[in-house]
């Protein structure tokens, strides 16, 4: 069969990696793809966000699956149109899609469903959010509605930071019409989890846990990412708290989606903070995270096809799930100033020297001339199995020491 992956990063290099190991495929294509992503399959010169050439780029050759990476993509609909074309594809329609695309529904949806979450005010206006900083103690937590490729959300000590952050986001419209609402959020504190699930019908099948870094500095310093290291399992997620978060979560998820009329099938990705008042959801997404599916992916055993196509059609079971018993680590390689400015176009060199057991996946990568260069923030995530965490961290770290290019950063504390 001929699968479309449609993304160009990290995420979707290991998609396109996983499903290039089932025996039902014959061929890849990534929409637009990366350096990475060619050496699976065909890149394919189409934008993610164009939702028509995707679909006409599918109905001319032949696409058996798509796949579909990233966020936008969903949230703008790209799995109803596919469907009024006849094509499969694997991922949430528009109106499931809503979970991810606005902060402000996601909320209303946890506050309605009585799912645990932070305490949460929706501003429309800069003067209503100015306001609304009162009824809220520091840290504390500013997000812009819509999407901003996770760079959306902010976090001040202070009243003067905030302040910074709501003109940021309300004046200056840094994120553009994705800040026109704005919603202000009690801070957490305790431990990270990303939870990633399959869905479908009235099932949610988790996958292998993973705790992912999003401060670009260590010891958790400085400005959010994207995600710039991750690991899996977290070891954090214990018994008692899987009975929670199935019955205060889950439970409340599909009850919320049958009263919405919602039919979710694909990825909900919830993020955790656990809490010494127990599981909190900070977030949903959609869709595969960043950099977690590069920690996922390597342990799972079964036929990623197989999974696909039973979600679709809604015959996925627990037992369709097998996975390694081997940890898995990434670490992110980024351009100096990411989050922020940053320079592109600068050669790497080195990853013909890396062990034959290191998994490269590409975040941002282009070739010209066969030559690699960098073409954005988050480079590149390298990536190691071991049988213990701490093993496969150190496979990394000490690969790592293998690979250049100018402005090379990364933390070194991931799996600490």
């Amino acid at each position: 069969m001929k699968v479309l992956v449609v993304g160009s990063g990290g995420r979707e290099h290991a998609l396109c990696w996983k499903i290039a190991k089932s025996e039902k495929v014959s061929k890849i294509y990534c929409a637009p793809g990366n350096g990475g992503t060619e050496d699976l399959a065909e890149n394919v010169n189409i934008n993610p966000s164009d939702l028509d050439s995707l679909g006409n780029f599918a109905l001319e050759n032949n696409i058996d699956l798509t796949v579909v990476g990233p966020e936008e993509p969903l949230v703008n609909g790209i799995v109803d149109k596919f469907k009024e074309k006849g094509l499969k594809i694997f991922g949430v329609n528009k109106k499931a899609a809503q979970l991810e695309g606005s902060k402000l529904y996601s909320k209303e949806f946890m506050e309605k469903y009585n799912i645990p979450t932070a305490k949460y005010k929706s501003c429309n206006t800069r003067e209503e959010a100015i306001n609304s900083l009162e009824e809220f103690n520091y840290p504390l937590v500013i997000k812009a509605d819509g999407l901003c490729a996770g760079k959306g959300v902010l976090i001040v000590n202070t009243k003067e930071e905030a302040l910074k952050a709501i003109d940021k986001i309300m004046g200056e419209k840094v994120f553009g019409e994705a800040g026109e609402t704005v919603v202000i959020e009690e801070f957490l504190e305790g431990v990270e989890c990303s939870l990633l699930c399959l869905m479908t019908k009235d099932k949610i099948i988790p996958l292998e846990t993973a705790r992912d870094y999003k401060k670009i500095f260590e010891k958790d310093k400085g400005a959010n990412t994207g995600g710039v290291g991750c690991f899996s399992p977290n070891t954090i997620l214990n018994k008692e708290l899987e009975d929670i978060i199935r019955e205060e979560v889950f439970e409340n998820i599909k009850i919320g989606f049958e009263k919405e009329n919602t039919d979710y099938r694909g990825i909900i990705f919830i993020g955790l903070m656990i809490t010494e008042r127990g599981p909190k959801v900070l977030e949903f997404n959609v869709r595969f995270g960043d950099p977690e599916t590069e920690v996922i992916l390597p342990r799972l055993k079964s036929d990623i096809v197989d999974i696909f196509e039973k979600t679709i059609n809604g015959t996925l079971e627990k037992e369709d799930l097998k996975w390694r018993e081997e940890k898995c680590a990434t670490v992110v390689l980024t351009s100096k100033g990411y989050p922020s400015k940053y320079e592109k176009g600068k050669e790497i060199k080195g990853l013909e020297k890396l062990d034959k057991d290191i998994i490269v996946f590409h975040n941002r990568t282009k070739t010209e001339n066969q030559k690699l260069y960098t073409n954005g923030g988050r480079v590149l995530s390298i990536t190691a199995l071991g049988n213990t965490i701490d093993l496969a961290t150190d496979k990394v770290y000490k690969n790592i020491e293998k690979i250049n290019f100018n402005g090379m950063c990364f933390r070194n504390d991931i799996g600490n």
